[in-house]
């Protein structure tokens, strides 16, 4: 999930370059939010591994 965040990023980032803002902004929408939800499956994860070998 976090490759596709990082492609989403590169993708506004060259459409940025080239002037398509609408492309642009979109691509870096959906960038913000598959990072978002990747560090929330991420400290989800950590504490679902936490409290297992907790018991």
């Amino acid at each position: 999930m976090l490759y596709w965040a990082v492609v989403f990023f590169i993708v506004a980032i060259i459409a940025a370059v080239f002037g398509f803002g609408g492309i642009a902004g979109a691509s870096a929408g959906i960038a913000q939010i598959l990072f978002y939800l990747f560090l929330i499956l991420f400290v989800a994860s950590i504490l679902m591994n936490f409290f297992r070998r907790a018991r």
